[in-house]
């Protein structure tokens, strides 16, 4: 007989096992594990997953005779550790399929100046109709001093223009584009007045610059007539979007102001790109900010 207080109405005892909520928290547990392995694991996943962002902008100082221009721009590669040799191989491949008129490289292409020198000497050929051309990072600059020759050097061999405080002017057909670089703001000793006055606001210029910090000074600066506005289309790195932005800005220590994180922005109707770029600096690791190129089509409005 049952005892009173017991309400058993299948038959069975109170306390009997049950294989099937058994199996169900089996599988909870099962799941909960896998879901905490993917997250311990995709940080250093998404180093891995390179995109190409594709943008289409529209210039009024594009020579009519041009029409349109294909760029491609990438930076922070930071080559070593876990990004090898074969990585870089497969990245310049990727450039190489893009068909690009120019390709603009933004500095920081290893851990320290000799890396950055190793790089260029050892870089597969990459190909575009109107040249590559470079700017130096922070970790490009790094002492000794005389690796800064050295680099230049590299970058030439390996058909690489470098712009350190310089301007060069690319001829495409029978019109003239321009492309500004100044060496490094935290490492180097960059000359933003002396690049900005050798251009003229009516020309098509486009401006590189390993960190955005610079961003405020650029849109001050004047061109040779003491005019504004002086170039068309500015190219940053240097913040990895913040690598990690799950986290804010936890590993956060560029002293890059929050709007110039990570992204497209106009102002003073200049286009300023800052990229997350291709590597990682300090960890292997990145997370909801993922690597990433572009393909820059940029049509004249003339």
């Amino acid at each position: 007989m049952l005892f009173p207080g017991y309400d058993v109405p299948d038959g069975r005892h109170a306390g009997a096992y049950d294989p099937g909520k058994r199996r169900s928290r089996t599988v909870l547990i099962v799941l909960a594990v896998a879901a905490l392995l993917f997250a311990l694991a995709w940080p250093f996943v998404e180093p891995y997953l390179l995109e190409t962002e594709t943008v289409t902008l529209r210039a009024d100082d594009l020579p009519a005779g041009i029409g349109q221009l294909r760029v491609v721009y990438l930076t922070d590669v930071h080559k070593g550790g876990t990004f090898g040799a074969d990585r870089v191989s497969a990245l310049v491949s990727k450039v190489n399929t893009l068909n690009a008129d120019i390709v603009l490289l933004g500095g920081d292409y290893a851990d320290d100046s000799s890396g950055a020198v190793e790089f260029f000497r050892t870089l597969p050929r990459i190909h575009s109709r109107y040249g590559v051309y470079a700017v130096v990072g922070n970790h490009d600059r790094t002492l000794p001093e005389s690796n800064l020759n050295q680099l230049r050097a590299a970058m030439q061999s390996a058909g690489v223009t470098p712009l350190v405080n310089s301007v060069t002017s690319v001829r495409i057909g029978t019109e003239n584009i321009y492309i500004a670089g100044i060496d490094d703001v935290n490492n180097g000793h960059p000359d933003l007045k002396g690049v900005a006055a050798q251009v003229r606001q009516r020309d098509y210029v486009i401006f590189l610059c390993h960190t955005p910090e610079i961003i405020p000074q650029a849109l001050a600066a004047e061109d040779m007539n003491r005019d504004l506005r002086w170039f068309d289309l500015g190219l940053f790195g240097h913040t990895h979007g913040g690598q990690l932005a799950f986290f804010g800005g936890l590993l956060r220590d560029d002293g890059v102001d929050d709007q110039y994180r990570s992204g497209w922005l106009r102002q003073n109707r200049t286009d300023l790109l800052i990229s997350r770029g291709v590597g990682t600096t300090v960890l292997p690791m990145r997370l909801f900010c993922r690597p990433q190129i572009h393909l820059i089509t940029i049509n004249s409005t003339r």
